[in-house]
Order: C-alpha cells, then structure tokens, then sequence
C-alpha cells in the first residue's frame, strides 16, 4: 500500500516523504557549509586581535612645569606618541609616576625646565627615585626601553642641550635605547625673551618625537627576543 502525504512545500500530496524532504535537506547543508567557512575569519578576528594586543606599546611621559610651557610640550609629545597604532599613553608629573608606571611602560619621554642651564631639581629627584624608590639596580629593570627627552628654557642659548642630554645620559646609565626627535637631542622650546613662547614649529617638534619614540618602541617589541 502506497501511502500518500501532503508535501507543505510543494502543496500537493506525493508518495515519497523523502522527495518532500530534499529542499530542508539542501537548506541545513547549506548552513552547515556556512558555518564551516565562517569559522577560519572568525579564528583570523581572534587572531588579528591577539596580535593587535601583543603589539600595543605603553609610552610614559613624566615632565616636571611650574609655568605651564614644559607641560604643553608634553601634552604636544602625548599627542605624537597616540598618532601610532597600537600605542597607549600615560601622561603624568614626575612626582605622581609610580613603580607601575615605570616597570609597565615600553618608552619614556622626560621633560624638563631648564633650571641653571640643567634639569630641574624635581626631575633631578625622579631620576634619583628610580634608584632610592623604585629600585631598579641591580637588575636593570629599565634595560631595553626606550628613552628621550624634550626640554623648555627662557632663552635662546639657556642650557636646553645640556638638560636633554643630562637626561639622556641617566637613561642611558640605566641601559636603555635612547632616541632623538625634533631636535639633535629631542624638542626644545624658547619660553622668553624675542620668542613669543611656545609656538607652533615647537609643538610640532615635540610631537614628531613622541611619534618617533612610539614607532622605534614597536619595532624594539616586535622584535624578537634572543
């Protein structure tokens, strides 16, 4: 005895429920096909993201201001530094970094007023903390990051060289990677005197190093270590 059915997708009766079932049949294959396809861009989202945060560089700007100019220049170096994919910013006074802020950090840019053709005693007093404070000899714990300054001074010829590189040259007695940018020795501003202040070539300085302190701190940490 044949039994008859009515087939809702054809809306006629037929005698074999097998060739009612054939279009839900290609309809599930066609899901499954897609799901399988769909995995491997999921998996390479996944990917691409993971890859995304292992390449993301932290630059810690520490600056010492009481007039408020080596403050714009750092917010100038701030700027720089975000204009590079995958880079995380932190801006703080140099008596407000903590060891976090230190040891978490893959670059750090310092800036300072000239105080007597040198750094200011509080930038001084940062340096001394990294020691007396945070202790990082005598494990280096600063070696491999990269390091620049940026200063400001009242004058033409008041000492800015001379604080940037007394600034380098703690960092470079730490083992760190110093770069330049802006500059010989990193962006400098005049704050007195025949200069209007701080002006736009300036802040441009201090922004193209913030930029190159953040690109030469992602080639360092995509480079594998040996």
């Amino acid at each position: 005895m044949i039994r008859r059915v009515i087939c809702p997708a054809h809306a006629c009766d037929v005698s074999d429920v097998s060739a009612c079932l054939l279009p839900l049949n290609r309809f599930i294959s066609l899901i499954i096909l897609s799901l399988l396809l769909l995995q491997p861009v999921a998996e390479l989202g996944v990917a691409c993201a993971e890859e995304q945060n292992a390449y993301t560089v932290k630059v810690l700007v520490a600056y010492h201001s009481v007039s408020g100019n080596t403050e714009r220049m750092a917010e100038a170096v701030a700027e720089g530094a975000k204009g590079v994919p995958g880079t995380a910013v932190v801006m703080k006074r140099v008596g407000q970094v903590t060891s976090d802020d230190l040891f978490s950090s893959d670059a750090i840019v310092v800036g300072s007023p000239v105080y007597w053709a040198n750094m200011s005693g509080e930038v001084k007093t940062f340096f001394d903390n990294w020691q007396f404070k945070f202790g990082v000899f005598p494990e280096f714990k600063m070696k491999n990051k990269i390091g620049a300054a940026f200063a400001t001074g009242g004058q033409l010829s008041s000492g800015k060289e001379v604080t940037m590189l007394t600034i380098l040259a703690a960092m470079l007695g730490n083992q760190m990677i110093v770069v330049s940018g802006g500059g010989a020795f990193g962006a400098s501003a005049t704050t007195e005197g025949d200069s209007p202040g701080i002006d736009n070539k300036e802040l441009a300085d201090a922004q193209v190093l913030g930029r190159r302190v953040a690109e030469i701190a992602t080639m360092v940490k995509r480079t594998p270590s040996h």
